[in-house]
């Protein structure tokens, strides 16, 4: 049995080698890596695939964040609405720009924002709400677009986990992940759903001016060569890194396939323990499983972990600290026991590998290991 990991990178790449390989000696020759040809068609390539009029790639993941809420006229002290229970990127660069982070509850089954939370965070200070799509499905979009019409605030998606699922409106109708409110983002960082082999990220829009300005802010905020009408930053995605992307995005509706594939194996194992609970799956959205998460009940969760690394599995844990208690957001706002859902969910729940890559001989092995620690 081959070594099992947390993400298979190096299995991914031996099935696409020949594809990646011959795209990047292709670019290299170019010597065209800075805003070459490559980038230029993966970025009309994902315009198409998620159904957008604008894709601006850039730097990574956490650049386009950013870059999004440069773009969107938000002024220092404005607040933004996003959840806690969230990888620290999504925090950080609010509190980067000066803006004011408001952070609310999510809901216990699908980990993702709680909508009642949501309205009640709303103050004449909001300006916009950054719903994040974790562990790879939607948050309830139907519901925060019809929020954010109301109250006149834009919608940021962190859409770094869920690339390639759907939201499902309510009368049948599909968009992307990513594709729905004024601003999407993502991560091209190497584990992502779709990762090149360094650091990446792009920010999607279907709003003609507003992409004209990401535009220029990803490039110093030069509208013309040394003439700079904004203040922006140097985030690029590079030439390399856009052919490795071009190829993976082609296998991107396999692999969301192989993940599903890997979780019902999951769930059909795990559904049947007491002590665990599968991960939920939304009515309004398709899940494309960037983890496998599972709630742990009534047993000491560390220790599960423990046991899975001394059988050499790893397992980890998405995310020990809610963002409201970290040392860096701290805030008068908020004390330990303020966001409920979130702390609990903390010290409950653990992923574990989850690739597409991943077999039915490892599948066994892990499943067999987590159940042997109720024994």
């Amino acid at each position: 049995m081959e070594k099992i990991q947390m993400v298979d990178l190096k299995r991914q790449y031996q099935k696409i080698q020949d594809e990646i390989d011959n795209a990047v000696i292709n670019t290299i020759r170019s010597t065209q890596f800075i805003n070459g040809p490559e980038v230029k068609e993966f970025q009309k390539e994902l315009e198409e695939f998620l159904g957008v009029k604008h894709v601006i790639p850039c730097a990574n993941g956490t650049d386009a964040l950013q870059v999004a809420m440069m773009a969107s006229d938000l002024k220092p002290g404005d607040e933004v609405i996003t959840t806690s229970f969230t990888f620290v990127a999504t925090v950080e660069v609010i509190a980067l720009l000066g803006l004011k982070p408001v952070l609310v509850d999510v809901y216990e089954d699908t980990f993702n924002m709680d909508i009642d939370s949501l309205r009640k965070a709303i103050t004449p200070k909001t300006k916009a709400i950054v719903p994040v799509h974790l562990f790879g499905q939607c948050v309830n979009m139907e519901e925060i677009m019809k929020i954010a019409d109301q109250n006149g605030l834009k919608v940021i998606e962190d859409n770094a986990q869920a690339i390639g699922a759907d939201f499902i409106f309510s009368d049948g109708t599909r968009k992307k992940a990513g594709a729905i409110g004024n601003i999407g983002c993502t991560s091209f960082f190497p584990s992502k759903n779709l990762g090149c082999y360094g650091d990446g990220g792009a920010i999607f829009t279907n709003d003609d001016e507003l992409a004209e300005k990401i535009r220029v802010v990803v490039n110093h905020g030069m509208t013309v060569r040394y003439y700079h009408d904004y203040i922006g930053v140097n985030s690029r995605l590079d030439s390399v890194q856009a052919a490795i992307l071009r190829v993976k995005l082609r296998h991107l509706n396999e692999y969301a396939e192989a993940r599903r594939k890997a979780a019902d194996y999951y769930d059909n194992a795990f559904s049947k323990c007491e002590k665990l609970i599968v991960p939920k799956r939304s009515d309004f959205s398709t899940h494309v499983f960037h983890q496998y998460t599972l709630k742990t009940k009534d047993i000491d969760r560390n220790k599960l972990q423990e046991h899975l690394a001394s059988k050499d599995i790893p397992a980890m844990i998405y995310y020990p600290v809610p963002m409201h208690i970290q040392e860096a957001y701290k805030s008068d706002r908020y004390k330990e026991g303020d966001l409920p859902v979130t702390e609990k969910l903390s010290k409950i729940v653990i992923s574990l590998p989850m690739h597409t890559e991943l077999d039915k001989e490892q599948q066994d092995y892990i499943i067999e290991s987590v159940l042997e620690f109720f024994e």
